[in-house]
């Protein structure tokens, strides 16, 4: 791997942890918090590409397993872990490993329509997907009435993947980071 891919990974982890600043909004009847954190696995994945993205995600998560306080409101550790956001943390690599996947596959043809589907598709799905069964799980709640109070997440998360989306499509106008597959 290159100093310059390195350098790339190790930004994009700083992105996440700048991201985790931004105070815990704590939505009416919902477990877990609503945070900006996921608007830098969309743009990991989008712009990094998979292995570059996925390895940045990666390298924040190493970080909350440490214990550093890079989650919003300083929290970071085992204890976030095995919490009911943990699924969240944990699926943060694997969205942006597949927002990576499809945009580089989708690389040539990639435009806004594409990106806002590769982006809910990574950013909110996938994530959702592993998380909420997590959070059910540990807080011994029939997975529906997860899924439920998760429903609450969407716009923000809707609001997430426009911008990530728009800030993917500018870098890969100005700055192309991933090479066109023919």
């Amino acid at each position: 791997m290159r100093s310059r891919d390195l350098a790339q990974i190790a930004l994009f982890a700083a992105i996440m942890v700048v991201l985790g600043f931004f105070p815990l909004i704590q939505l009416p009847g919902t477990t877990v918090p609503f945070t900006s954190q996921t608007l830098g696995v969309i743009l990991a994945g989008s712009i990094l590409g998979a292995k570059r993205g996925a390895l940045a995600i990666l390298l924040f998560d190493v970080l909350v397993f440490a214990g550093l306080p890079v989650l919003p409101g300083g929290r970071g550790g085992m204890s976030v872990i095995m919490g009911a956001t943990g699924g969240f943390v944990i699926a943060y690599p694997i969205g942006a490993l597949v927002i990576g996947l499809l945009t580089e596959r989708l690389w040539k043809h990639y435009n806004l329509p594409i990106a806002l589907a590769v982006n809910f598709l990574g950013g909110a799905v996938v994530l959702y997907a592993i998380g909420i069964p997590w959070m059910a799980t540990v807080l011994n709640l029939p997975l529906s009435k997860a899924i439920t109070t998760s429903v609450a997440f969407l716009p923000g998360d809707v609001f997430k993947v426009v911008i990530g989306s728009l800030a993917a499509l500018a870098v890969k106008r100005a700055y192309p980071l991933m090479p066109a597959r023919a």
